[in-house]
């Protein structure tokens, strides 16, 4: 389980075909990989991956092609934002995340707010999964816990504070680009739920 309080931003320095899907090494920068051994899950851009292989700061996770079908930026090199697994008696800072990607939603937008360096982003979700996001609900963008501000039709918008900006790469997205959705989890739940009624 994890919380969307990303820890750190890491760099995938390589990619190789591996099986039937790929294996990465990621440089955890600096994210504290002390107590990290093989074995662990680690979420890189909101997908919960396994360690297989362990080195000083240098982690590498076997991606299956399963996996890959349903995710993007895990294919080639580049910035990721990471967080740790979470243990009995953790702070749940931002909400429950399995760390099992719903989906791949497309950035619309992202307009300044005023002058005090917050950014609303909009996104395009895939329409499967727009009736599990609400106003004030909870959702996860590559990773990073966030609040729902508004929602029409598939597309939602979210409010990045200068902080979030500063400390996930959710700051580098541009219009176009692909990003991880990971809807909450209770939605998923009261919709099925609601399917037996």
């Amino acid at each position: 389980m994890f919380t969307g309080i990303v820890q750190a931003i890491g760099s995938i320095v390589s990619v190789t075909p591996h099986a039937d899907g790929l294996r990465l090494v990621l440089d955890a920068a600096s994210l504290d990989v002390g107590d990290v051994a093989v074995g662990d899950s680690i979420a890189l851009r909101g997908c919960c991956l396994t360690v297989v292989e362990r080195e000083e700061h240098r982690l590498a996770f076997d991606v299956s092609a399963a996996t890959l079908s349903c995710t993007t930026g895990l294919r080639a090199p580049g910035l990721v934002n990471l967080e740790k697994a979470l243990r009995a008696g953790d702070r749940l800072g931002g909400h429950l995340m399995s760390g099992h990607v719903d989906g791949v939603g497309r950035v619309q937008a992202l307009d300044a707010v005023g002058d005090a360096g917050s950014v609303t982003l909009a996104i395009d979700a895939p329409p499967a999964l727009a009736r599990f996001i609400a106003p004030k609900g909870s959702i996860a963008v590559d990773g990073v816990s966030l609040t729902v501000n508004t929602v029409e039709g598939t597309r939602f918008a979210v409010n990045l504070i200068p902080h979030t900006l500063a400390v996930t790469t959710l700051g580098q997205l541009a219009p176009g680009q692909s990003v991880n959705l990971e809807v909450d989890m209770l939605a998923r739940y009261v919709a099925r739920l609601r399917e037996f009624e």
